[in-house]
């Protein structure tokens, strides 16, 4: 058991594009540096694409919080890439990663496993689709095959992370909600939601955990930096074994 909580962080980074049309992966960086979050979970990641400079933003961002990237590109097309990323200073083990059944855009999921202390913690980040019917499937698909099983023969504690494109009130975070807790109704403090960033009204953006991990506090971050530098909110969770 490590002898603080472990922070975790969800950030769907709109491709680091903010809400003045600037493309700043350094201001990405600025927000979660802020946080000293442990382990970070990106969605909306571009990687050499030509819209935002060809940077590899996986990469720049984790740079510059002295950090490893893995990355998984939910959509490919030449030599662009989009997708998520999980970046972390910790130990890393097994990695994972795949497409999701998928109508509109090509959606995925990565998974890495990642050693705190003398434990192992499972991180599962994913970006949902638009449509309703097509959530479902990606969340049955998520909780059904696999993807919340590490490599090791016993079940990890486990997180479930990322732009759910979807609401409590929605039959996706339902199914969820039947297997792991949400961080944000599990800490002591009322939820609150993530998107838009300037005036947020929707929860889209979500950490659940499995029953072995206690939650110690969940926020969604909102100042002047966060409401510009992306469309959603960053949430932060301080999570440690139960």
């Amino acid at each position: 058991m490590p002898d603080r909580p472990i922070k975790l962080l969800t950030y769907n980074v709109h491709s680091c594009i903010g809400g003045d049309r600037k493309l700043d992966p350094g201001r990405i960086a600025a927000v979660i540096a802020e946080t000293e979050a442990d382990i970070i979970a990106l969605q909306e990641v571009d990687v050499g694409r030509r819209r935002t400079d060809g940077i590899d933003q996986a990469h720049v961002i984790a740079s510059l919080l002295k950090m490893q990237a893995h990355f998984h590109p939910a959509l490919s097309i030449a030599e662009e890439q989009y997708g998520d990323a999980i970046i972390t200073a910790l130990p890393t083990g097994a990695v994972k990663s795949g497409p999701l059944p998928s109508i509109g855009e090509t959606r995925g999921v990565l998974s890495v496993e990642i050693t705190v202390g003398d434990r192992k913690l499972l991180v599962v980040n994913t970006h949902l689709g638009l449509r309703g019917r097509e959530r479902i499937r990606q969340m049955t698909t998520l909780l059904n095959s696999g993807w919340l099983h590490g490599t090791s023969e016993l079940s990890l504690p486990t997180v479930l992370c990322g732009d759910f494109n979807a609401i409590p009130s929605s039959a996706t975070y339902r199914l969820a909600a039947r297997l792991l807790k949400d961080a944000q109704l599990a800490g002591p403090r009322a939820p609150r939601a993530t998107f838009p960033a300037r005036y947020p009204l929707m929860r889209l953006d979500h950490i659940f955990v499995s029953d072995d991990l206690a939650v110690h506090s969940a926020t969604v971050l909102e100042n002047r930096l966060t409401k510009v530098a992306s469309d959603h909110l960053p949430l932060l969770a301080e999570i440690g074994f139960a």
